[in-house]
């Protein structure tokens, strides 16, 4: 058995849903090593998240965006977390609805998602910033 840990910067992106399925990929070689295992994905932010959906077609994340904004609406009276911006308490909320982790199973090296599966970034936040995430992979190897 195999157990890998690394953090993963993702660099600044735009308030919506991203895809960074290849990045994860790019930035952890070790799961090319892996036959049978986990692949557990945890973002280190409070006003983002991770998930798991459609990765071909763009206007899946695109209404994710819009439904998610009007199901967390910004200014509302009461919210009184609102010194950081119109945008920050509906981010907490959004990340904590979306969540803040994904599980993959890895098999013959390989992410073994669904062929129209991919790993999305929720940014919640106008200008969140650069994402931490830490990867963990465990599995047994070739």
């Amino acid at each position: 058995m195999q157990f890998y840990q690394k953090e993963i910067i993702l660099s600044e992106k735009p308030r919506g849903f991203h895809l960074i399925t290849s990045q994860v990929m790019s930035n952890i070689q070790e799961i090319r090593e892996i036959k049978v295992g986990i692949l557990h994905l945890f973002i280190k932010h409070t006003s983002a998240s991770l998930t798991i959906n459609e990765n071909a077609d763009y206007t899946v994340r695109e209404d994710f965006e819009s439904h998610i904004n009007k199901m967390v609406p910004e200014n509302m009276p009461y919210y009184e977390h609102n010194y950081e911006g119109p945008d920050d308490m509906p981010a907490h909320i959004k990340a904590s609805l979306m969540g803040s982790s994904v599980q993959i199973p890895i098999t013959d090296g390989k992410l073994n998602l669904g062929i129209w599966q991919g790993i999305y970034l929720g940014e919640h936040r106008i200008h969140g910033g650069s994402r931490r995430m830490i990867a963990s992979v465990i599995g047994t190897t070739f």
